[in-house]
């Protein structure tokens, strides 16, 4: 296991075919994460003078600062070590869930965050990582033409799921289960397979509902959600459980067609959009942006998992694909499921936005997946499986 510690085992700048890299994809994620910075300057920039607690955009520009250097790292990773050192990095973050249970810090009744000197970790975003890898390790091996196949895998699903839904994180632990879901589409896993687990999710949740293991506000939100389709009821429940939900929409509603203009939205000038730097980002996007340009917004994010998938469909390496594509899951689920609570399509959950929205523990693991696959995409590797000899 040390062995694997070694940084000249690690790290390999000259197997990287930097022609090769796609310089493209690392271009969209720049102007996301610059058009982060725009907005969270203007959110900063709206705060009232002498006021504490609100959006802090020096911190997340430190945070910046501080994590971008890791996507230099990860992306002169070595393949052949990360291939085998990604079941030790996933127990990695299974410690680290089991460790924020008693070093963590409670923040409106949840436990998910380890203290830090720059920012605090939420071990549930590096375990989203883990993931990914660890499930490109298994599929690698397996084709998922056995049930047995399939044991592992859903192992490596159910643990972290388990550790991450009981802290409780709803929201991270939504995007777990598309992007395992994808995996083992890209692994060659049959369409009525997938569909069957995602029944069997389904009835498991409705399971854990009735057997009262889901918590009293979580089916509040659920409840507060369906309720909402009515707009009166949306309005009566303003003040209430719905108030989250209500701002969302107002928020959103108020950019019209051509928008606010940046900074001047009702979401930073009453200051009453819960999380507007982070789990509701899009909703000051939408505002400032206006309906045209937060569906540019939308179609620019679009394209980040669009490239990769693309990157990930050139591989011949059976696990650099997947890591690729598994990053590529990553960015388009947290895009499909940050939107959808903003504009109330699914019950309200927190969820960052990568690269756009604050958080240290977000931009982390993002920076550092995205490397992953950016590195795995051009190193110069040798691939004898036989998913090699396929035409894509």
């Amino acid at each position: 296991m040390f062995g694997l510690l070694d940084p000249r085992r690690i790290f390999d700048p000259r197997g990287v075919r930097w022609r090769e890299v796609d310089w493209h994809v690392l271009l969209v994620a720049l102007v996301l994460v610059a058009a982060g910075l725009v907005f969270q300057s203007a959110m900063a920039a709206a705060e009232p003078s002498g006021v504490s607690g609100g959006v802090d955009y020096a911190g997340h520009r430190e945070k910046l600062l501080v994590t971008a250097p890791l996507l230099l790292l990860a992306l002169v990773v070595r393949p052949a070590w990360l291939r085998s050192a990604a079941p030790w990095l996933f127990a990695g973050c299974l410690v680290l869930l089991v460790a924020v249970r008693f070093v963590g810090v409670e923040r409106n009744n949840a436990r998910r965050w380890i203290p830090l000197p720059h920012f605090d970790l939420q071990p549930s975003e590096l375990a989203k990582l883990g993931l990914v890898l660890v499930l490109a390790t298994l599929l690698t091996r397996r084709r998922l033409e056995s049930a047995g196949e399939w044991v592992l895998p859903l192992l490596a699903l159910l643990v972290p799921l388990g550790l991450v839904a009981s802290q409780p994180d709803l929201g991270t632990a939504l995007t777990l289960l598309p992007v395992t879901l994808g995996m083992l589409h890209l692994a060659g896993a049959r369409a009525s397979a997938l569909g069957a687990l995602a029944l069997a999710a389904a009835a498991t949740g409705l399971l854990g509902w009735r057997a009262g293991l889901i918590q009293d506000y979580q089916l509040e939100r659920v409840e507060t959600w369906a309720a909402s389709w009515d707009a009166e009821e949306l309005i009566d429940g303003r003040y209430g459980p719905a108030f989250h939900a209500y701002q969302a929409r107002t928020v959103l509603g108020n950019g019209g067609w051509i928008g606010t203009g940046l900074g001047e939205g009702v979401a930073n000038g009453a200051r009453t959009l819960p999380e507007r730097d982070s789990d509701s980002v899009f909703a000051v996007v939408g505002e400032e942006l206006g309906f045209i340009g937060g569906v540019g917004f939308l179609l620019l994010y679009a394209l980040l998992p669009v490239l990769l998938m693309l990157s990930a469909s050139r591989q011949r390496d059976r696990f650099a694909r997947l890591v690729v594509g598994g990053v590529a899951l990553l960015f388009a689920s947290h895009l499909v499921i940050h939107v959808a609570v903003n504009v109330g399509l699914v019950p309200m959950t927190g969820l960052p936005l990568p690269l756009v929205s604050a958080g240290g523990s977000s931009l982390l693991a993002t920076l550092l997946a995205l490397g992953l696959a950016l590195g795995q995409a051009a190193h110069r590797t040798q691939s004898l499986d036989r998913d090699s000899f396929r035409a894509y």
